[in-house]
């Protein structure tokens, strides 16, 4: 009996799910029925929308055309009885003649006769008869205005409802990467006239191969593009890959996308150490600020600590149960800078390839820095002030000046101050150079040959700045580095 009962609820089970699918399908069947009412009414809306607009300019097109017809007809009209009327009134004129003629030719009286016979020949000679064109001055004939509509009623008999575009293929071989743009392109299997615009979507991503249920990063859509291809301008690549699809869209409808495309996006991508920054600088994400006040709040803190444990209520037994709030230590490997090196390190070495980064800062800094440095630069030394560090140096202490530093050696740039520095560092050949970000002139280059990884590094001191990061070496400096590699050494004087 239980085992009965047991199957029993199991089926009863099976037949409430089945139940439940089924609602959910009548549900699903009910709403498409209603949307088909729907849809089908706004197309046939459509569909007379469009026949009225077609009737419409087939009915200008009419009265513009019966328009001409009865302008040809009544220029013509008024040429002709104008022609009419003159060679009306000449034929009077030379019926009256004549019968004068005829009645001179009847005169018996020889003096009337001569002088007669003389007025009749002086008024023939002026008479308009003689002097009209017995040609008409315009045809009675209306065949160049005839229509032959063949051919458009051959186009009109061929509408039919607009198809489905096509599904384009994106070009990965004309596609292009480079100076943080890309440049996508694609066609169609054939040609469609129809073809209104087309819709690019693209989205970041770590994977090359196909997507995951869950991406990171969400579609961004471009809409309305004219043309078969496209460039994006303006772009940080923080991730490895960009993922690309297209589609095509007619005046109703839009096909399917594209297969996926993935473009690798190569950028030098890098975090500041908060962790080991010196304490007089507040780090926030790429960004960095001067703060006067950071050391002496750790300061305090600490001498609030001592005088604490000093007192009779940090005796060892009360501090087993109430230990002192602890300072964030910093990272794991490395201790802050400290004393007046105001620096702060990236979080990624490089060790292979060509990088380049951008550092926006604040030109009325009192001090700033940007270069690279070992990992073994030390906690107390200042950029460019030692062999494992190489940077400009801006300096606005008593006068401005900017100078190219390393090995405590320095060399002053004679070029204006910009606002944004471009660093650009070739491992292999052992380059480090610097350029003007906005125009890409080329300010200093130190050529060395790098025996272990470096990492970015700035100071600041009374000042601030940003890094941007995630772009790729610009065209332009690629190209003054190959001008550039067989030039002797820029940095001779500091080595």
């Amino acid at each position: 009996m239980g085992d009965q009962k047991e199957s029993l609820r199991k089926i009863t089970t099976t037949l409430a799910l089945k139940n439940d699918e089924i609602t959910n399908f009548i549900c699903c069947l009910k709403q498409s029925l209603e949307n088909l009412e729907g849809n089908s009414s706004r197309v046939q809306e459509d569909l007379e929308t469009e026949f009225s607009s077609l009737h419409s300019v087939l009915d200008e097109l009419k009265d513009s055309m019966v328009t001409r017809i009865k302008q040809e007809r009544a220029s013509r009209t008024y040429e002709l009885q104008s022609q009419l009327s003159a060679c009306s009134k000449a034929l009077e004129s030379s019926e009256e003649l004549l019968e004068v003629a005829n009645q001179t030719l009847c005169s018996s009286e020889a003096d009337d006769f001569t002088q007669a016979a003389k007025d009749i020949k002086d008024s023939v000679t002026m008479a308009p008869a003689f002097r009209l064109s017995l040609k008409a001055k315009a045809s009675d004939s209306m065949s160049h205005m005839m229509v032959d509509f063949t051919q458009e009623r051959e186009m009109l008999q061929a509408i039919k409802f607009l198809p489905v575009p096509a599904t384009p293929e994106i070009l990965v071989s004309e596609c292009q990467v480079c100076d943080n743009t890309v440049t996508v392109q694609w066609a169609l299997p054939e040609p469609d006239t129809k073809i209104d615009h087309y819709d690019l979507e693209h989205r970041r991503t770590n994977y090359e191969g196909p997507p995951r249920a869950r991406e990171d990063y969400p579609w961004m859509v471009v809409e309305g593009i004219r043309e078969t291809e496209y460039t994006l301008t303006g772009l940080r690549f923080d991730t490895r890959y960009m993922t690309f699809r297209v589609k095509a869209c007619n005046k109703a409808v839009a096909g399917e996308f594209s297969e996926l495309v993935t473009l690798e996006t190569h950028a030098f991508l890098f975090k500041l150490d908060a962790g080991s920054s010196h304490q007089n600088l507040k780090v926030e994400d790429l960004s960095v600020e001067w703060d006067s006040c950071g050391g002496k709040v750790v300061q305090d803190i600490r001498k609030d600590k001592n005088r604490t444990n000093q007192s009779p209520m940090h005796s060892p037994a009360r501090t087993a149960m109430n230990s002192p709030k602890r300072v964030p230590s910093a990272r794991v490997g490395r201790d802050r800078f400290t004393a007046e090196s105001y620096t702060v390190l990236g979080d990624t070495f490089i060790d292979a390839g060509q990088q380049y980064w951008e550092v926006r800062f604040d030109k009325e800094s009192k001090a700033f820095a940007v270069g690279l440095a070992l990992r073994n630069l030390g906690r107390f030394d200042q950029l460019g002030k030692s062999n494992a560090s190489w940077c400009i140096h801006l300096n606005n202490w008593l006068h401005q000046s900017l100078t190219a530093k390393h090995n405590n050696k320095a060399r002053t740039l004679d070029c204006p101050i910009p606002d944004r520095i471009g660093v650009y560092c070739n491992y292999e050949e052992g380059a480090l150079s610097f350029y003007n970000a906005r125009t890409k002139t080329l300010m200093h280059t130190f050529r060395t040959k790098f025996t272990q990884p470096v990492i970015p590094a700035f100071s600041v001191w009374n000042g601030s700045f940003s890094v941007q990061t995630g772009l790729q070496v610009p065209s332009v400096v690629q190209s003054g580095q190959r001008k550039n590699s067989g030039t002797s050494s820029s940095n001779a004087s500091l080595t």
